[in-house]
Order: structure tokens, then sequence, then C-alpha cells
């Protein structure tokens, strides 16, 4: 089950109290205080893990709590510290004090975090001696651990997101970029959670981009409707759109009507997800009865959308594989544009919204 969300408290550990205890030996004149110290608190770490794609774990349980360190013992003998915890979590995942909202922490991968300090072990009284107090009676109790309540949002992290409306293709066209094994099926919400999926590009080099398929945009997701308003935030860290239109959609809707309104959703769910680099891609091709239908249908959609074919456009069949390594080829120039491999690709705006008068 995908989970992108859960609220959990993590307690660390609390510090051993010092202990309190004289040295009593046979034939020694003189003992002394030798009360040993409290072993300090575990703390709560968050690791993040490359092989958690979901937060489920954290579904049921809620608290979360490291081992406390054990007391002070006599004969100056310090008590163990407590075990840290650690928390695997998947990268993306966004940590927020719950009480005030704030953001703690947005989780990269390899990242290594502690989230919540243990406390001190306390002071046994062979700490406390001096000239003047040769025999304290006294210890420190130990100091408590940090506990704060988390609120715990995942946003998956995926180079490219593959968005349109319900049967576009979608699933389809993740696995057969991917080896991800999305649910297919020809009915609208076949997809009910986001896929992740890693593509390999063919050549001698070793080229990968990690797609993710964002299911349930129709007219009002932004708003609530359909499953969009619950996973649009998981295409907020992707650096280039997909944007995938059947060109034959069955319920017999105009695709760049389709467009339009998906373009629209985005805009009102944030204006930066509508700003993001964008491609077009034109599928189930395979569905015309001839190639020169095929090429009539493309050139429609590019010039009501002001589209440029093989630059802003592509035309692919998920189903029939075709144009599948171009399509590759091209996300990969969008991501690693020559000269700025980490800073995205400065690609045209993407066509308006809505038709210009």
């Amino acid at each position: 089950m995908f989970v992108d969300r859960a609220i959990i408290t993590v307690r660390a550990g609390s510090g051993g109290n010092g202990h309190v205890s004289f040295r009593r030996e046979k034939y020694v004149n003189k003992g002394g205080p030798d009360g040993g110290n409290g072993g300090d608190g575990g703390s709560v770490i968050v690791l993040a893990d490359d092989g958690m794609s979901t937060l489920y774990d954290f579904r049921n349980q809620r608290l979360w709590a490291a081992a406390d360190g054990d007391a002070g013992g006599p004969k100056q003998c310090s008590g163990h510290a407590g075990k840290d915890l650690v928390i695997k979590l998947p990268p993306g995942t966004m940590l927020f004090n719950n009480a005030t909202g704030d953001l703690i922490h947005d989780l990269k991968p390899g990242e290594r975090v502690t989230l919540a300090k243990g406390g001190k072990g306390g002071w046994g009284n062979e700490h406390f001696k001096s000239s003047t107090n040769q025999t304290p009676r006294t210890a420190d109790p130990g100091e408590p651990g940090e506990e704060i309540e988390v609120r715990l949002e995942l946003k998956l992290i995926a180079e490219v997101g593959i968005i349109g409306k319900p049967n576009a293709g979608k699933s389809t066209l993740l696995a057969a970029l991917t080896k991800a094994t999305p649910k297919i099926a020809n009915y609208p919400f076949t997809t009910l959670s986001p896929q992740l999926g890693v593509a390999e590009l063919p050549g001698r080099d070793t080229r990968r981009i990690v797609l993710a398929d964002v299911p349930g945009l129709i007219e009002g997701a932004a708003g609530g409707a359909g499953l969009g308003h619950e996973f649009l935030r998981h295409i907020e860290r992707t650096r280039v759109v997909v944007h995938l239109l059947d060109l034959q959609p069955e319920d017999g809707s105009d695709p760049v009507a389709n467009y339009r309104l998906i373009r629209e959703e985005l805009r009102q769910y944030s204006q930066a997800l509508a700003d993001k680099a964008e491609l077009v891609v034109l599928n189930k091709i395979d569905l015309f009865p001839s190639p020169k239908d095929a090429a009539a249908a493309m050139k429609k959609v590019a010039r009501d959308l002001g589209l440029r074919d093989g630059r802003d456009m592509l035309a692919v069949s998920g189903a029939a594989r075709k144009g599948l390594d171009e399509l590759l080829e091209h996300l990969w120039t969008m991501l690693h544009r020559t000269g700025e491999p980490d800073a995205g690709w400065s690609a045209r705006p993407a066509p308006a919204a809505t038709p210009t008068p």
C-alpha cells in the first residue's frame, strides 16, 4: 500500500542517574566517594533509504523511542549509553513539527540526521568530591531525552513526472520505458498511487532516468476532485514534466481541450509547477487507420497549441513500443543540457492554458 503521510512521536532516551556510593575495602583506611556517572540516552536518527518509497511502516506505529541510558554504579562504574534508534525513511520525506507546522528537515538521498537528542547521564557523587566536600552524598539525575511529534510528508524524488488525463496511457508508457509493473486496465483511475520507474538508455555508458506516473488528474483536481489533489505534490520535485495526450480519446473529447484542462489544474495548484519544463507526448499513434491519418491528427494538435514537432512535441505508442528510444534521448537532453548538468533545461515555456483570442 502506498502511504505518503503519517504522524509519529519520536522520543530520545533519558540519561541514566548518577550513583551514590563510597569505597569500602578492608585494610584501606580512607575510602571516599566512588559513585559512577549515568550513561547518556540514545538519540533518534533518521536515515534516507533508497530502497523505500512509502511511509507504510509508520501507518500503525505512532511511538518511536530510543533506549534510556543505564544508571551509574559503584567503584566509578559508568552506566552504558542507550542505543540510538535509526528510523529509515524514503528520500524526499519532509519532516514537520506537528505542533508548530515548522519544517524540521527535507530528507535528501543518503542523508543521516539526528531528529531527537538523547539526555545526558547524571554525575555520580565521585564527581562532586573536593577538599571541602570529601564525602558528597548527592548525585545528579539523568536528563530527559527530547520528544517531538513529527508529521511526515513524502514527495517522491523523480527527474521526470508523467501527467495526463485518466486512460491517456501513463501506466503503459511507464511500463514500456522502465521495469516498473503498474496495474494496467482499460478504465479510469486504474492507478491509485504514484508509481516510480527507472529507465535505462541504450548505449555503452550507463544512463538512467527516474520517472514517476502521477494518477488521477481530471477537471477540478487542484480543488480536490479525482485523485490529483492527493498526488500533485509528487511532481513538485521533478525537473521535466511529460504531458501525455491521447490522440484518440475513447470518450470523444478533444486532445487540445484535454491539454488545456490539465494545464489549468497545474496552474491552480502551483504556478511553480506550471512553469516547469514540459514535453508534450502524443500517445496511441498506432491506433490510426494509416500513417497519414496519424500525421493529420498530430499536425492539428501542434498547430492549435503552437508546438514544434521534435522539439516541444513527440509522438509515441506505449503499447506498441514505438518512438520510445527517441523519447528517452530527448528527455536525457532536457535533463542534461550541455554545460549545465545540474541546472535543468531552460525549455520553451508551455503553451497557454487557455486559447489566445
